[in-house]
């Protein structure tokens, strides 16, 4: 079975690597905002979240 460990580890990989493309071709102050979106997105708050939920509900399901 995958954990929710599993997958935000391969989310935060991938989302190391845009925020590095980003980084090397945005100026500094639109890179600050960028990455805030981005890991708001895919962080705690967003996506992450989302996946909690998901997992919590598969749960009580089954």
């Amino acid at each position: 079975m995958v954990t929710l460990i599993q997958i935000m580890e391969h989310v935060n990989a991938r989302m190391s690597r845009v925020l590095l493309m980003a980084e090397s071709s945005l100026p500094e102050a639109q890179f600050r905002a960028y990455r805030k979106l981005v890991l708001d997105e895919f962080g705690k708050r967003g996506l992450g979240k989302e996946l909690e939920d998901l997992f919590d509900q598969q749960e009580r399901k089954g």
